[in-house]
């Protein structure tokens, strides 16, 4: 795994090797950058479910402003410090190690609104959706902000974003992974 373009192009990230997180795979990265790549820089960005933390370091290294990381499993918290010091990012990522419930209420609190989030919890944890609801209902969203969805049962979160104020803006699959990309209805 390792960071594909930017300021830390090249630098190799570290990853744990546990089921209960997954890294992005480097095409699934690669392309979800190009897709957005116009709308990255001086964004703030949320990595909702961060794991090593290898999305909001790519999303930083590519030119967005901050970017806070939630992540509630302590060594991927632990590989999360390891990797933002290895990319020198440390001073432009907020690292919060706790459930995303407390996480999105305590950035509601603070009045921090995101122009990307990036949600990616475990497939099976079925929790995408309702982090996209609690998003929304706390107006943690910019204007014109973009939820991705990383997930392996585009068909479970597509009948669940129907009862939703979002917008489907585009769809990619790239083997048993898709992203869906939203905006939030004006």
């Amino acid at each position: 795994m390792r960071v594909i373009s930017g300021t830390a192009r090249g630098t190799k990230l570290n990853s744990i090797d546990n089921i209960s997180t997954r890294p992005t795979l480097d095409r699934v990265k690669e392309s979800l950058f190009n897709i957005i790549q116009t709308k990255i820089q001086n964004s703030v960005v949320l990595d909702l479910f961060a794991g090593s933390g290898a999305i909001a370091i790519e999303f930083l290294s590519r030119g967005a402003k901050k970017a806070y990381l939630c992540e509630k499993n302590n060594l991927a918290i632990k590989m999360i410090y390891e990797n933002l010091k290895k990319t020198r990012m440390n001073t432009k990522a907020v690292v919060l190690n706790k459930d995303y419930k407390k996480v999105l209420e305590m950035l509601k609190q603070e009045e921090i609104q995101f122009d990307f989030v990036y949600i990616d919890p475990p497939y099976e944890a079925n929790i995408a959706i309702d982090s996209v609801k609690k998003i929304l209902e706390l107006n943690l969203l910019k204007e014109k902000g973009n939820l991705i969805i990383e997930t392996d049962d585009e068909k479970r979160e597509l009948l669940g974003l129907e009862k939703l104020e979002v917008d489907i803006k585009d769809m990619r699959k790239y083997g048993r992974v898709s992203l869906i990309f939203l905006e939030k209805r004006s």
